[in-house]
């Protein structure tokens, strides 16, 4: 297989491919990209207001999350992780749902009626399992339909890559598995997790295709993303794909990444922006100004402000109320703890 990283736009914002591509689809993918990181921003200062629990922020790997689910369609599935609220948001989870997994509200974990995604996934690499089962409910009823699932290179370390990976191949899934490779699992370095050249040629040994891409370059990784989903609408199984990205701060909001990376480091990625090749190219056909700039900011800063209004009007839960959606009918014990949260709130 090919290790080298699969690249269509540089960060200089040079198109390397053979046909360029169109300039309104990348003007849409550039608004999605702005937006992903002006939530990521909003959400990091929520959080030291004291308005938002723990968050893991992912600026630097915007595009990764925006042009995985670019291939995708409303019938497809897509199983994410804590990282990956741009991901989540462009496949029809809103900001606000979003935000409420971040305050601890359990409302948070229910998407609208139509989109195909499950909560964001805390548990390192648990998720997979579930991409991979959902894979093969829609190929026993005989769709078409796709699981995406994706990860962090540190949840390529758990058991649980190894099930999902092994299930799919040998029942060729229609899943799409996808890894941020952001050279970090809190902090622990991507060298000390394997001593594979890529994440991505692990897929041999399950018997299906793996790939690098450049994770920074949005159009990549949706091409990559594309010729996975086309083979497995084909029944031809699944497929890796790893994205080569970074996390510009901290694992999460509650992580000090200076006592573990180095400042140059961050540097180099900094000038891999996954924004500023998009401008560049942008710029470049004359479909980028600061007007435009501006009135994107502006409308995507207005959505972001109306779910943050929205996610904290909501009225608490009561005491007793956080133990109605347990069981149908309740059990003795949840009825004795509920009567006894009851008591204690008055």
């Amino acid at each position: 297989m090919n290790l080298e990283p699969h690249q269509v736009l540089t960060p200089e914002g040079v198109h390397t491919g053979p046909a360029a591509p169109d300039v309104g689809t990348v003007r849409a993918r550039y608004e999605a990209l702005v937006e992903a990181r002006l939530y990521d921003r909003k959400a990091s200062a929520l959080q030291r207001q004291g308005r938002l629990a723990t968050y893991a922020p992912y600026e630097g790997q915007e595009a990764a999350q925006v042009g995985a689910v670019a291939p995708l369609a409303s019938r497809d599935w897509l199983v994410a992780s804590y990282r990956d609220a741009a991901a989540m948001r462009f496949h029809g989870y809103p900001w606000k749902n979003l935000l409420l997994t971040r305050m601890g509200d359990e409302r948070g974990g229910h998407p609208p009626e139509g989109v195909k995604a499950l909560p964001p996934s805390v548990t390192v690499g648990g998720h997979m399992i579930h991409a991979v089962g959902i894979a093969w409910a829609d190929k026993l009823l005989g769709t078409d339909a796709v699981a995406l699932t994706m990860f962090g290179d540190g949840a390529t370390s758990v058991g649980d890559f190894h099930e999902a990976m092994n299930f799919a191949g040998v029942y060729r899934t229609p899943t799409v598995f996808l890894c941020q490779n952001n050279g970090w699992a809190i902090s622990m370095p991507r060298s000390r997790q394997t001593a594979s050249e890529t994440i991505a040629q692990k897929a041999v040994a399950y018997g299906f295709p793996g790939k690098v891409v450049d994770g920074n370059d949005v159009l990549a990784v949706e091409e990559a993303v594309t010729e996975a989903v086309t083979r497995a609408r084909a029944g031809e199984g699944p497929m890796l794909i790893e994205a080569l990205t970074y996390r510009i701060h901290g694992h999460t909001t509650a992580d000090d990444h200076g006592r573990y990376r180095v400042e140059e480091e961050v540097e180099i990625w900094r000038a891999r922006d996954p924004l500023e090749r998009v401008r560049l190219w942008l710029d470049g056909q004359d479909a980028w100004d600061d007007g435009w700039q501006a009135e994107l900011e502006d409308r995507a800063s207005r959505r972001i402000e109306a779910a943050v209004a929205e996610a904290e009007s909501l009225v608490s839960f009561t005491a007793g109320e956080i133990f109605d959606a347990t069981y149908r009918e309740p059990t003795a014990p949840l009825r004795l703890q509920r009567s006894r949260a009851e008591r204690a709130s008055e």
